[in-house]
């Protein structure tokens, strides 16, 4: 690539959340940009569609969106103007047990601690400083490794954040404070005894508290269709149906941004990076993949806690301990007959989504990466084990195993929808440990997917900082 005469400042593969928000950063600069997509439709992460029966509209991968809600660069965009609503269930979080009760996270952090009973000083101790403070460093939390801008607050925040989720539910005593500890944590893709899954459940509390964990109004698809539109109003060009498989189709320009996996990068760019840089692209570390279903149902889940009844999500798994057990058995290459599900019920407050008395209702659980098994009737059984009569309510079922996921979006490599492991070694070392995790080895090229930090999630954020890196690098602009 010429620094000279080029086409376009900035060419961007991949409209995901985080492609998007690269173009859109680099765009609102003022430069020339064009964003590539190879799918028909954009969205990556972020898609909606009719997957099992006619006016029954269900999400392909991200259902509910705590992180879109309250992330830092979709909150510059006033995505309203360009009609991304956002619907917030009474209850976010909900965690059943087999007794019939449950713990549930909500908005007000008072309701979440006082449903806690004998937790509630517990959950107080633990995180009504985090909670007061969060605002302060959801920037930094939510970002590259750098000098924060608030240390003590972080260090603070590190305490809790850099422990295994098993070490920190010593703190709870009640069955329904350790479930939900458990559903929490689990969105981490790690055993819970690997350091910093306490992260992951630290961040979701506190983003529910402050943001909610709503849904899009029509789906996520809402969310790429708000961001294109911010884009398009800019004046950049999105071209869908263009595959790349080599850097040499790209038509000339300063810098290319890739919202792909590492290993994705390597096919197509590899030539123009440095052998020790291959090498760590080589080495970046895959997790578990997930086995997803959609139902239509003749109605809604027949759950027997009422709290799960108002809620927009629901986790799946009764104790801490069984869902630990389940993670790591994954964690290792096995399967269980029962699996920690994660449950969105999105039509129950967005109706538009389907017909009138039915519900769309998603699901999935963890597989080992590649897994091509079937675990439609552990799922199922999971669902049945706190609903009792659910399976009566199934109209259709539509599945994707892990292999599937990554044929639907091919950043999903062996089926893992969190961009590779979050574990302490790649939390903010990923794709590679680098100055910065954004650049490749070869001047103007930048990575910009979930395998950059802060890591998976609907939230622009990866696509966001390294249009910042490049801003700075290549035409001297810092934001």
């Amino acid at each position: 690539m010429t620094q000279e005469h080029t086409e376009y400042d900035a060419i961007i593969v991949g409209a995901g959340p985080n492609g998007l928000s690269a173009a859109i950063t680099m765009q609102r600069q003022g430069l020339r940009t064009l964003l590539l997509e190879a799918k028909e439709t954009i969205g990556g992460g972020a898609r909606s569609a009719e997957l099992t029966l006619p006016g029954f509209v269900h999400d392909i991968c991200s259902a509910v969106h705590p992180l879109a809600a309250g992330s830092p660069f979709f909150r510059q965009l006033d995505l309203e103007q360009f009609g991304l609503e956002y619907i917030r269930p009474p209850v976010l979080a909900a965690h059943p047990l087999d007794d019939g009760s449950a713990g549930a996270l909500y908005r007000s952090f008072d309701e979440t601690a006082t449903g806690f009973g004998a937790d509630e000083q517990a959950y107080r101790d633990l995180f009504a400083d985090m909670n007061e403070y969060w605002p302060s460093i959801a920037g930094d939390v939510l970002g590259p490794l750098s000098i924060p801008r608030h240390p003590l607050q972080m260090a603070k925040f590190g305490l809790t954040a850099l422990r295994s989720a098993a070490n920190v539910v010593k703190r709870f005593k009640t069955p329904q404070a350790r479930g939900w500890w458990a559903g929490v944590t689990g969105h981490s893709m790690l055993p819970l005894s690997a350091a910093t899954t306490a992260a992951v459940g630290s961040v979701l509390a506190m983003a529910g508290h402050h943001y909610g964990w709503p849904v899009p109004k029509g789906g996520s698809q809402s969310i790429a269709n708000a961001l294109a539109a911010c884009y398009t109003a800019l004046g950049g060009v999105i071209e869908t149906n263009v595959k790349v498989n080599s850097i040499t189709q790209l038509p000339s320009s300063k810098t290319v941004f890739f919202d792909l996996s590492p290993k994705q990068v390597l096919s197509i760019a590899g030539p123009k990076l440095s052998a020790l840089y291959q090498q760590q692209l080589k080495r970046y570390r895959y997790g578990m993949g997930v086995f997803k279903i959609d139902w239509a149902l003749d109605g809604p889940v027949p759950f027997t806690s009422e709290v799960c009844r108002n809620a927009g999500t629901v986790h799946l798994g009764n104790t801490f301990e069984e869902i630990s057990a389940a993670e790591q058995a994954v964690w290792n290459g096995h399967y269980t007959e029962k699996p920690f599900v994660l449950l969105a019920q999105q039509s129950l407050f967005d109706t538009g989504r389907v017909p009138a008395g039915k519900q769309a209702v998603w699901a999935y659980c963890h597989v080992p990466n590649g897994s091509a098994r079937n675990m439609t009737t552990e799922i199922e059984a999971q669902v049945e084990r706190f609903a009792p009569g659910f399976r009566d309510r199934i109209l259709r079922r539509h599945t994707m195993n892990a292999p599937q996921m990554e044929a639907y979006n091919a950043n999903y490599i062996g089926g893992d929808i969190n961009g590779g492991v979050l574990d302490i070694t790649q939390l903010f070392t990923r794709p590679a440990l680098r100055l910065s995790p954004y650049r490749t080895s070869a001047k103007g090229l930048y990575i910009c997917s979930a395998s950059t930090p802060p890591g998976g999630g609907v939230h622009g954020l990866c696509g966001y900082h390294a249009a910042k890196r490049a801003l700075k690098d290549i035409f001297n602009t810092v934001l």
